[in-house]
């Protein structure tokens, strides 16, 4: 039992000094670099979003009205967007019905929704505008996500497009 145990720690360190003895490569003979960002690279990059804010975007149509939310981007193998999944109806996600359109269907809007329905209490109104207006300051201050998106058509008919699904399953 002893030599087995003495064969074993032997062996151990002569795998471990073997990693430990190699040298890491000089960069010139590595791989290339990856090229350096300018210290501006934020600035660089603005107007774009973040896809992970896109997700739970509130999806609205001409007239105000919610129509969903975006559940999913889709991206080929190269990046680009090839379809927006959208929660129609439902409740917390419960009876939605999902949908899926390409990018150019939705436009992006960077300003709060304006609602035309008529408020029992105008200070309620008065202190929600307030509150966008201050979002609207801080947006411009480039917090890479749009306010909301819109998008042509009616609940009604939305539910009525075919029914995205992932797969057979769901």
């Amino acid at each position: 039992m002893k030599s087995f145990l003495a064969v074993a720690l032997l062996g151990t360190a002569v795998i471990g000094g073997a990693a430990f003895a190699q040298s890491t490569q000089p960069a010139d003979r590595g791989a290339p670099a990856a090229t350096a960002q300018p210290a501006d690279a934020k600035m660089a990059l603005k107007g774009n979003w973040r896809a992970s804010k896109l997700m739970g975007l509130k999806v609205y149509n001409e007239a105000n009205e919610k129509l969903g939310d975006i559940n999913e981007l889709l991206v080929d193998k190269s990046g680009k967007i090839n379809a927006v999944v959208i929660g129609v109806g439902g409740f917390l996600g419960m009876g939605e019905h999902d949908i899926a359109v390409s990018m150019d269907k939705l436009k992006f809007v960077e300003e709060p929704v304006r609602t035309s329905s008529s408020s029992s209490s105008t200070t309620s109104t008065d202190t929600t505008t307030g509150a966008a207006s201050t979002n609207t300051t801080n947006r411009n201050a480039n917090d890479w996500v749009p306010d909301h998106a819109v998008m042509s058509g009616n609940k009604e008919q939305l539910k009525a497009l075919p029914q995205f699904k992932y797969s057979d399953y769901n």
